[in-house]
């Protein structure tokens, strides 16, 4: 065997082995978050809390517990976590809201959160439902809807000239239609009268006779 085949067999085998490992791996972190999920749907509560802010912040400068920060991975601590920090009765406390409900949690109000140790995972409006406030369109999603705007007028612009043509055709054709018309109506009056006038021709010369 080649060199060259023996380091593509290689590499292969390398890359199997690894598409083998992350399966697995991936299979044992979704059991790991369901079991997580199901823990924290068996100890969540409703709560009443007044919500003071709420901001996206690195997990050190969250104000979360320092034993929840030592927790933390190392590669997670970089990344921002959607931080709420509410009133509970007496106490201010800082707490983790779920990416589903992050939007719809109105600062400076009161609502009813469904709380599971320090996470947020459900809320509700204690005068009617939520919604989530219209985020700002960005500089790209502008301009593609004034290219699908402008498209849509060219569209209807085109469409309306063409029923104009159309239009146009039609009334050209009625009306080269009527004088062909005319003609041949006074082209019929013209030999009736020519037929009226050879009978009266015929009967004076009959008369005459």
């Amino acid at each position: 065997m080649n060199t060259v085949t023996i380091v593509l067999l290689v590499i292969l085998i390398i890359l199997i082995g690894l598409l083998i490992g992350l399966y697995f791996f991936g299979k044992r972190a979704q059991r790991r978050q369901e079991e997580q999920q199901a823990q924290i749907q068996a100890m969540k509560q409703t709560i009443s809390m007044l919500v003071i802010d709420k901001k996206r912040l690195p997990v050190k400068d969250s104000g979360l517990p320092q034993m929840v920060i030592d927790q933390t991975p190392k590669l997670m601590r970089r990344s921002k976590l959607p931080i709420v920090k509410a009133k509970i009765g007496p106490r201010i406390q800082v707490l983790i809201a779920d990416e589903k409900v992050y939007d719809l949690i109105p600062v400076k109000k009161e609502i009813k959160a469904e709380v599971s140790g320090l996470y947020i995972v459900g809320v509700k409006g204690l005068r009617g439902s939520l919604e989530a406030p219209v985020q700002k369109k960005g500089f790209f999603a502008r301009m593609r809807a004034k290219a699908a705007e402008t498209l849509e007028r060219n569209s209807q612009a085109s469409g309306s000239k063409n029923t104009k043509q159309g239009s146009s055709r039609t009334s050209a054709r009625t009306s080269a239609s009527k004088p062909s018309a005319a003609a041949s109506s006074s082209g019929a009056s013209a030999s009736g009268t020519k037929a009226k006038t050879t009978k009266k021709s015929g009967k004076k010369s009959s008369g005459k006779k």
